[in-house]
């Protein structure tokens, strides 16, 4: 996903509905790529992590991150990046 990427995805929810999300950034950490998505249509400031992985075929896939370790690190990245733009 190139930086320029930057907008709305489309992703399905559990019931199989489609549901917009923004793509707040993404962040390339210990050479993993990671988005930080948000749903457009619910009043939330809640955020999900997703990593960027490739199937099979070499296409690009976003994945859960379910690792409590791996959550914690991308949390903390997030967290240190929007730390720096407010004081900027």
């Amino acid at each position: 996903m190139d930086d320029k990427d930057f907008g709305t995805i489309f992703l399905y929810d559990e019931n199989g509905d489609e549901v917009e999300f923004e793509v707040v950034t993404k962040l390339d950490i210990e050479g993993k790529e990671y988005v930080i998505v948000t749903p457009i249509d619910e009043d939330t400031d809640d955020a999900i992590a997703l990593r960027i992985d490739k199937d099979e075929e070499g296409n690009e896939v976003l994945v859960t991150v379910e690792d409590d370790a791996e959550f914690e690190m991308i949390e903390e990245a997030y967290d240190t990046l929007f730390a720096e733009d407010l004081l900027n």
